[in-house]
């Protein structure tokens, strides 16, 4: 298990979405947050306490987690020095990079060295199996985006709290690096070998009491060329029979795709849902999810006031309004 509380490294992000994962974890799992660290010319800030490796110590701190996604998943040479002092200093480390940590001659020196111990957690620690299709107990729900990083696992999260306020029964699955870390499992779904991707998802999600909601975290976006493979993968092996949209409109183009435009909502359910229907033909969109973290308060409730007449569907901002309206559309079917 990965030892708890963290001292978040956001290193020399470039921005605010570049550190998703560090966000990710404090805005979730914030008793897990001692602080942040943060390299000169970082443009990423939690709001959190920015600490000396020495002081996260002392303030309590077990695992400096590694809460940047750079594109590539690569482990900048310019973070090393940091990365083997918190080691000598009786730190762990923790990624969910691709760059692993036990892939590092010098950082497994150090953990040897101090013993420390290395935890990536995008290395799949299953013999997943090859999808079969076959239908499975339970109800499952799908956040697909119009784009990468628009507030898939956000919207997952709030949704699993509202449910089980309703007194549903639900259990959030995580899929990624940051889900990981937040929950302690799940599966890395975009380090898993392609054609075990959709098994591995039947894996996470097996056979429950047929009023129980696995609520998958979602991942890159079938509009994306770079990671429509993992959002395929999600929508065949998972067998949803609720998807939710997710959208974040100030977006100029796709992420890291400047030639790139994101699609309509209407294309996105046009899109996801006949795919969905292959391996589940009574999947429904039952709602909308907007990422309103750039728009001041009037602005966004104007929007969501205009998407969810132009749609027919709840359309919530999740994180700054909560879930509950979505909760009730599951709660119907």
């Amino acid at each position: 298990m990965i030892q708890t509380p963290y001292l978040l490294f956001l290193g020399d992000a470039p921005d605010s979405l570049s550190a998703k994962v560090a966000q990710g974890i404090k805005d979730w799992r914030p008793e897990n947050a001692v602080g942040q660290y943060r390299l000169p010319g970082c443009k990423a800030d939690l709001g959190l306490t920015d600490m000396t490796l020495a002081e996260a110590r002392d303030a309590g701190a077990r695992t400096l987690v590694i809460g940047v996604a750079n594109r590539g998943g690569v482990i900048s040479a310019a973070w090393k020095d940091v990365l083997i002092e918190a080691l000598k200093m009786g730190y762990d480390l923790a990624s969910g990079l691709h760059n692993l940590l036990g892939d590092e001659e010098s950082l497994v020196k150090a953990a040897r060295a101090s013993g420390g111990t290395l935890h990536d957690v995008r290395v799949p620690s299953v013999q997943y199996p090859i999808a079969d299709g076959k239908k499975r107990r339970g109800k499952r729900v799908l956040a697909v985006g119009t784009d990468c990083s628009v507030g898939k696992m956000y919207t997952a999260l709030a949704l699993d709290d509202a449910m089980r306020e309703r007194g549903m029964k639900s259990t959030f699955r995580a899929t990624g690096q940051t889900g990981i870390l937040i929950t302690g499992e799940g599966v890395p779904l975009d380090a898993v070998v392609a054609d075990f991707m959709a098994g591995s998802i039947e894996y996470l999600t097996p056979d429950n009491d047929e009023d129980h909601w696995d609520i998958i975290e979602g991942q890159g976006s079938l509009f994306h060329v770079s990671y429509s493979g993992v959002t395929l993968a999600l929508i065949h092996g998972g067998q949803p029979d609720a998807l939710i949209l997710c959208h974040e409109p100030t977006r100029q183009h796709m992420r890291g795709l400047p030639d790139y435009e994101l699609p309509t909502l209407e294309t996105l359910r046009d899109t996801a849902l006949p795919l969905a229907r292959v391996a589940n033909p009574d999947c429904e969109v039952i709602g909308i999810s907007i990422n309103t973290q750039h728009m001041e308060e009037a602005e966004a409730e104007a929007y969501l006031t205009r998407v969810e007449e132009r749609m027919g569907l709840p359309s919530v901002d999740p994180f700054r309004q909560g879930a509950s309206r979505l909760a009730e559309a599951l709660d119907g079917l």
